[in-house]
């Protein structure tokens, strides 16, 4: 059975959110001395001088690009915030300017008294302390950052990006058109980034550089049937005090744009990787590399939350296959086969309907919900097969009434690949926890601090427990649950095993062989994959089983009181984090709440 996983798409792509942003915004903050501005509270008790503090830092981080900056704020000014010149901001960083934000950063919580700080401070304040630490640690290794990955590169990212840039008003639409012109320069960056990454013997694997010229290239090959053609046709239409006329003449700025910019920038990049192509040393894992295996352990760190070892994230990963091997034995009457026969006559569903039956199936185990609204969109063709399955656009967070899901029609095998899939981006997964945490009015700040083990991990878990919610047996659900989770599992045993331990390709062909998955073909696709977005499956499926641990923990404190609805309620109120500040809090912000 085929395992595919649904990638929860940021806003910003990875490199720009964990490196660019957060660290200039750092840096610029001095360390004890804050503006005014931004709406801020000159209160001078502890908490308020704390939020006083997150809440510079949140207008700075995200004002760091136009991208960033629209996508986080629908209305900026009511921050205080005031647009400057379009930009997608720059791959340009140093060391230095690195360590220096994280001591700016450490210095100024050192100013507070976390003692005197209520719960919810104290969290936010935890995993700034995170944060910092992880900056420290990260400015070592910038040049093994890969913008071009091969699951969500800024290659296949930004025309989603771009294509669903909302158009509120007249100003928004002309800061877009100017965006376009910028395009060009980002690509630049990137190209001298990546020349900087092979003057350093850190380039891409050649099978790696093939496929981004492919993913350029199939942008290219669009045409006059690309995308941001359509969607922003789409869009103008909708601005309000626009005439016809205007909407015309933007419709065509947009397409000069389009031609102008978007065009030639993507044909440079494809130009300066093939030229690249032959410069990378190792086609092998990031262990190869000098200090490679102390960099894939940061960089499981930073995409897991978890405080683990990859050790004991290899033990971890071990056991919970051997329970759910165990739990598919236990499964009397029932093969696998049948179960999946049952699956895939499960009966055709819309995607609209599913996700009614799901919101209307967790409201016995899960807390309710604000009313939201959804539009469920379709990956265009021709980048289906260089776009993951299905991925949710992060709404703004003073406007998390529209979201947006995007299906790769292509991916869903079958309806139960498509319920799944929903449950995962929609309820109880990424929309649901995303919208139900924004409306308990949380520090901004928190809001666009990346944490994709607890993120990724939470809509693995909906999307496992969701299973349980279609027509199915229990039977069925249980075998092809537990089933979807062994292979996930594989996956990250994979990612470990080619990163930190040193597997080749025909070391991975065994490992797979030995659980039965014998198509030498697909396991060598999984080992490029790997090697090209390194710790990606582990944010999935680590966090999906540190949620398990957390539940385990949750269960033998509360005995017969265990109740599922209140440790959901309690993982959800801390939000996205770190595990061990989650574990730490979510005791007392459920009696907090």
């Amino acid at each position: 059975m085929r395992f595919s996983f649904s990638e929860h798409k940021n806003i910003i792509h990875k490199f720009q959110k964990k490196y660019i942003n957060f660290f200039l915004a750092a840096l610029l903050l001095a360390v004890t001395t804050l503006t005014a501005g931004c709406g801020a509270n000159s209160s001078t008790g502890e908490n308020k001088k704390f939020e006083k503090y997150t809440e510079e830092l949140f207008c700075r981080e995200v004002s760091a690009n136009t991208v960033s900056l629209h996508y986080t704020l629908r209305s900026p000014e009511d921050y205080g915030i005031q647009d400057g010149d379009p930009t997608f901001g720059t791959f340009d960083i140093n060391a230095d300017e690195i360590l220096a934000s994280s001591e700016n950063m450490s210095e100024a919580l050192e100013d507070f008294s976390y003692e005197k700080l209520d719960v919810r401070n104290q969290i936010t304040y935890d995993i700034l302390d995170h944060q910092q630490k992880m900056i420290s640690k990260a400015a070592d290794y910038i040049l093994y950052e890969e913008p071009l990955g091969l699951v969500s590169g800024v290659q296949t990212q930004l025309p989603v990006v771009l294509s669903e840039f909302q158009f509120y008003d007249r100003e928004d639409v002309d800061i877009y058109l100017k965006l376009l012109e910028t395009v060009g320069e980002y690509f630049d960056s990137l190209i001298e980034f990546e020349q900087k990454k092979a003057d350093a013997g850190l380039f891409m694997a050649d099978f790696a550089a093939d496929t981004v010229i492919e993913q350029c290239q199939a942008f290219l090959d669009m045409g006059d049937g690309n995308y941001l053609y359509s969607t922003f046709t789409d869009r103008i239409k909708d601005v309000e005090g626009l005439t016809e006329k205007e909407k015309s003449d933007y419709i065509q700025d947009n397409a000069l744009a389009v031609n102008n910019y978007i065009f030639p920038a993507y044909e440079k990049l494809l130009s300066a990787i093939g030229d690249m192509k032959g410069r990378g040393r190792n086609e092998k894992g990031l262990v190869y590399l000098p200090e490679g295996k102390e960099y894939y352990e940061l960089l499981v760190r930073q995409s897991t939350g978890s405080d683990r070892s990859v050790e004991e994230m290899e033990d971890l990963t071990r056991r919970q296959m051997t329970e759910d091997l165990e739990a598919m034995e236990q499964v009397l009457g029932i093969t696998a086969g049948e179960a999946q026969e049952a699956a895939a006559s499960m009966g055709e569903e819309n995607a609209e309907r599913i996700l009614r039956i799901l919101k209307e199936g967790i409201t016995e185990t899960f807390p309710e919900a604000p009313d939201t609204s959804l539009e469920v969109k379709y990956v265009q063709e021709e980048m289906e097969e260089h776009l993951s399955p299905a991925f949710y656009m992060i709404p703004a967070i003073d406007n998390t009434e529209e979201n947006v899901i995007y299906i790769n029609r292509a991916h869903m095998g079958n309806d139960l690949t498509l319920f799944t899939t929903l449950a995962h981006e929609g309820y109880p997964g990424h929309l649901y926890q995303t919208v139900y945490y924004e409306s308990m009015d949380p520090d901004p700040i928190r809001s666009i601090l990346d944490f994709g083990g607890y993120v990724e991990g939470w809509a693995t878990y909906a999307e496992m427990g969701s299973y349980y919610l279609t027509p199915l047996s229990k039977e069925q659900a249980t075998l092809l649950q537990k089933n979807s989770s062994i292979i996930l599992g594989l996956y990250a045993l994979a990612d470990m095993g080619i990163h930190y331990e040193g597997w080749s390709r025909m070391d991975t062909v065994a490992f797979f062989a030995n659980y039965g998955i014998t198509d030498a073909e697909a396991v060598d696709r999984i080992y490029e994959l790997i090697i090209g977005s390194p710790a990606n499956y582990l944010k999935y499926y680590i966090g999906y089983v540190e949620f398990l641990e957390l539940k385990k923990d949750w269960i033998e404190e509360k005995g017969e009181e265990f109740s599922q609805k209140e440790f959901h309620e309690a993982v959800l109120n801390v939000g996205p984090a770190p595990f061990d500040v989650v574990e730490d809090h979510m005791w007392e912000i459920i009696e907090e709440d």
